[in-house]
């Protein structure tokens, strides 16, 4: 058997790699048991996540001017970070019927690294920072996101944008990390994990909430909703058939038989079907409005009805 190359080690220091008190027993507990210990350490996440939504807002607003401008939204992680990335990124497109440019992943190691972990990749700093010289150009706004805080592939692809002209935030879980130097910088201090060794417990957790709430307030400032519904969806599917119709039911009070004939005339899109519905004019001026207002409901009802 061939021995497993040893690489150079490095020490992080952070309160994800300290040992949890609270759980010190639980390799001698009952099942359930352990399943509330780490119960119990999950719910300290939406507090720390909560502290910092300030600095989430401001992340959120770059994103908004800068897609409002015609530019793109790029993520970069390594293992469980770029992961969770990558699947936020994958669901904006359905989710909210997304240009598919919009958020873009770069993943440490690439698609292979996706489903198994790649040895020493996260620590390929030329890998971060060319990854964004390829992809990358100013007005573009670069969001890293790394457990540690200090991921040389994530810092360097940070550092590389600000040279391009980006915008740069840093998600972190780390606040004893060496500064980054970035417009925005996010610390979500969740603590030891339940389990000392691995960061895919509770700082995962947090960078998925993160992440997720990011996302969704950029496409809500953005006019991919109408009050909290998704009226931006396009039904791929039975389901999100079943699903557009219900939408619409929701935002109109109107029957089922009323809104799936909208959205028939409508081609299928929501937005229009939406408009047509609570304004009462044709579905080509329904459009019309919406174009005008940029695909925002509530400004093409205004523009109709001067209300």
């Amino acid at each position: 058997m061939t021995p497993r190359r040893q690489g150079v080690a490095v020490r992080v220091d952070s309160p994800t790699e300290t040992r949890n008190p609270r759980t010190l027993d639980i390799d001698v507990l009952s099942t359930l048991d352990v399943l509330r210990l780490i119960n119990a350490e999950d719910h300290r996440v939406p507090d720390a996540v909560e502290a910092v939504l300030p600095e989430l807002a401001q992340a959120a607003d770059l994103a908004v001017n800068a897609l409002r401008a015609g530019h793109r939204v790029h993520y970069v992680g390594a293992g469980t970070s770029g992961r969770l990335a990558t699947l936020d990124a994958a669901e904006i497109v359905p989710t909210f019927n997304a240009p598919p440019d919009w958020f873009v992943a770069h993943h440490a190691g690439g698609p292979e690294a996706l489903v198994k972990a790649v040895e020493d990749v996260e620590d390929e700093a030329a890998g971060g920072a060319a990854q964004i010289r390829r992809h990358a150009t100013a007005g573009d706004v670069v969001l890293g996101v790394t457990a540690s805080g200090r991921t040389p592939f994530v810092v360097a692809a940070l550092n590389e944008a600000r040279n391009l002209g980006a915008r740069t935030v840093l998600v972190s879980n780390n606040p004893s990390a060496p500064r980054v130097d970035v417009d925005v910088l996010i610390t979500v201090d969740t603590g030891p994990e339940a389990i000392a060794g691995s960061t895919r417990m509770k700082a995962g957790t947090s960078q998925k909430l993160v992440l997720t709430s990011f996302s969704t307030a950029v496409m809500v400032r953005l006019g991919r909703t109408y009050s909290n519904l998704m009226v931006s969806m396009r039904a791929t599917n039975a389901k999100l058939r079943g699903r557009t119709v219900r939408i619409l039911r929701e935002a109109t009070g109107l029957a089922e038989n009323e809104c799936t004939t909208a959205l028939a005339d409508a081609g299928g899109d929501l937005k229009v079907a939406l408009v047509h519905l609570l304004s009462g004019v044709p579905i080509a001026q329904a459009a019309e409005a919406l174009e005008t207002a940029q695909g925002y409901v509530r400004q093409a009802l205004a523009l109709l009805t001067g209300r």
